[in-house]
């Protein structure tokens, strides 16, 4: 009989843990589930849902600081700090629209459990470089704290980075806090059209590398430029290189220039303001030109100067697929058409490149249940994550399989 618990505190959350370790009853942990389809098929009879364990209890525009439990949607944390013009700075992605879901219903919990960051990570680092505070449950069941709601904090192991990026396989996030950032005054983004995928990364690496102080790089070749335009944004036909310019009105607009005199004489130069800058750019970090099409998907993070040539290496050997590039070429997002992941030569491909890591983000649950979804590790590295592993988790109870084991 499978039966879903939904906990209204950390307590109760407990319980549920507690129950299940003690029948030896495996749980998947989900907070509104955008995110189900991603990883490896959970096996688990019994669905442990957070979506109640809700609310900010804490937020503190003058320290920069906001404490919520872990079902709260990202949604509403991200309304209560514009309100107080602030923002996640690490601007982290929406899956919905690419695994077929609403945009907008993640959770804080479910953003912490896969370590989500956007387009300015670049800048601002991954989603555990936010966090000051946790509170959670093992699975053995027992609620412990890490960290607290000041930036420098000694108390103890790191713990939040250790569970952040772990999938909710070694124990279920309650209550987080997070440092947060007031927001810039406004943005714009540098756009230079026409450039192959070489040039771009070289465009991207020179901008990066100057005084410009771009929060963010992205290439999209023509294909993928083509799905931005059919979502009504303002890019030029053909392959689109972005660069996203914040700050202070002057500021933004000394750094355009400064980016003009630089790299003006590669391509031609459009200049897209504030809103359609902030609209454009969640949708590259949302990998929607990729959205509805029945391709699978991967994600690749390798060395910025190495994402042409990981793309390039697997469409020799590929034929069909299409990719663009964010984190300034580190982050390559992979369509391939077609019921074949192709695995094999995508992993070849980054380990040709210097290696990295590939994370099959769409296809359907018989195929993910066959391959690996996340980078293979190591033998060292696994038997670290397994000692690990059994520290937090000694009854393997849950998520089991979401992350291959």
């Amino acid at each position: 009989m499978s039966d879903t618990f939904k906990p209204r505190t950390a307590e109760e959350t407990r319980d549920a843990v507690q129950w299940a370790m003690a029948e030896h009853e495996p749980v998947e942990i989900i907070g509104s589930g955008s995110k189900r389809a991603l990883g490896k098929p959970v096996q688990a009879g019994h669905v442990l849902d957070l979506s109640d364990l809700s609310g900010i209890e804490l937020y503190e525009p003058a320290e920069l600081i906001l404490t919520a439990r872990a079902g709260t949607p990202i949604a509403e944390i991200e309304a209560a700090l514009a309100s107080e013009n602030q923002e996640l700075s690490f601007d982290p992605l929406d899956y919905g629209p690419l695994l077929g879901q609403p945009a907008g219903q993640g959770t804080l919990g479910g953003v912490i459990g896969a370590n989500l960051a956007g387009s300015k990570r670049l800048k601002f680092g991954a989603a555990r470089d936010h966090i000051l505070g946790m509170d959670a449950v093992s699975g053995r069941g027992e609620i412990f704290k890490s960290g607290g709601q000041v930036v420098k904090n000694v108390t103890g192991y790191d713990l939040p980075r250790a569970l952040t990026g772990s999938w909710g396989t070694l124990a279920v996030a309650t209550r987080i806090t997070l440092k947060v950032h007031p927001r810039c005054e406004t943005e714009a983004t540098f756009h230079l059209a026409g450039l192959s995928d070489t040039q771009a990364i070289a465009a991207m690496t020179d901008a990066m590398g100057s005084s410009a102080e771009v929060s963010a790089a992205a290439h999209l070749p023509e294909a993928a430029s083509a799905g931005l335009r059919a979502r009504g944004h303002d890019v030029v036909s053909g392959a689109a290189t972005l660069l996203r310019l914040e700050g202070f009105g002057p500021s933004v607009d000394y750094r355009f220039e400064l980016l003009n005199r630089l790299l003006g004489a590669r391509a031609p130069i459009t200049r897209i303001e504030a809103d359609a800058s902030r609209a454009l750019w969640r949708s590259v970090r949302d990998a929607e030109p990729f959205a509805g099409t029945d391709d699978l998907v991967w994600r690749l993070s390798v060395a910025p100067t190495a994402g042409a040539e990981a793309a390039a290496r697997i469409a020799a050997r590929v034929a069909g697929t299409t990719a663009f590039y964010d984190w300034s070429g580190g982050l390559v997002w992979l369509a391939v058409p077609g019921a074949d992941a192709k695995e094999n030569e995508v992993r070849a491909a980054v380990a040709a490149c210097g290696g990295g890591h590939a994370t099959l983000v769409r296809a359907p649950a018989p195929l993910r249940a066959a391959l690996h979804v996340f980078q293979p590790q190591e033998p060292a590295l696994a038997a670290l994550a397994a000692r690990v592993k059994t520290q937090f988790d000694p009854h393997m109870i849950l998520n089991p399989g979401r992350m291959g084991s």
